[in-house]
């Protein structure tokens, strides 16, 4: 798997629980060590710390020894952003170790470069009650640029221009109210992928200090509930307390 060579080796640890899928890896010295994908949605809350200590133990790098710690900002599933978030800032906080939220559709963006070599992608993500989150990325042979603002709308309203590829996990479900003239790539907001975007944005500044980890949401919700608000202090905790044991 290549990386981007132009920026110093890094130690990353990386991570997104954004959809259905929990996905994680780690980045030593600029190349990937370990990689986890498995079964995410309600079971990441208590299944994310262990799958990213498991992880770092496999490349052999504790905490304090990450250059930054990445994970999946959002947009996606609400509980899945919060446990990410604070699991990215309780590591970060015990180990004094920034943070670099990535958004997930610029991780699609990616992993369909990598999948398929497209270069000019319209990536969504299905975000139920019949819609989906989506973004449009150019990549110039060096950098992805974000082409339009992060929407939320109805599949049958997502405009595709012509020479431009369809990425993410929007098919199926969807896929007769899908534009019908574009290419098409299944691709998911994977940890790999933000390990191969994330050295180039480091370097260029973009990592920040684990108190400004916020995830991004695109629907609104009125209020969380109590046991996510307890999940979320909880992973928190947890995480920094683990550091620290």
């Amino acid at each position: 798997m290549s990386f981007d060579n132009r920026v110093l080796p890094m130690n990353l640890l990386a991570f997104d629980t954004s959809t259905e899928a929990l996905s994680a890896a780690v980045l030593k010295g600029g190349a990937l060590i370990a990689e986890e994908n498995a079964a995410g949605g309600a079971q990441a809350s208590s299944s994310l710390i262990p799958t990213l200590q498991a992880l770092l133990a496999r490349a052999q790098l504790h905490v304090d020894d990450l250059d930054a710690i990445v994970f999946g900002r959002g947009p996606g599933s609400f509980t899945g952003l919060r446990t990410a978030c604070a699991v990215a800032q309780g590591f970060g906080f015990g180990a004094n170790v920034p943070v670099l939220g990535i958004a997930t559709l610029h991780a699609i963006a990616e992993e369909a470069r990598h999948r398929a070599g497209a270069n000019r992608v319209v990536a969504v993500l299905d975000a139920r009650m019949h819609e989906v989150y989506t973004a449009r990325y150019a990549f110039d042979g060096s950098r992805w640029q974000c082409e339009s603002e992060i929407a939320l709308v109805k599949p049958e309203a997502l405009e595709v221009p012509r020479g431009w590829t369809l990425a993410g996990n929007a098919f199926g479900e969807f896929d007769a109210a899908l534009p019908s003239h574009a290419a098409r790539v299944e691709a998911m907001p994977t940890a790999a992928a933000m390990l191969r975007i994330a050295p180039q944005l480091i370097a260029a500044g973009h990592a920040e200090d684990a108190s400004r980890a916020m995830p991004v949401y695109i629907r609104d919700k009125v209020a969380q509930t109590t046991e996510e608000r307890a999940a979320a202090r909880a992973a928190s905790a947890k995480s920094q307390t683990q550091l620290q044991s």
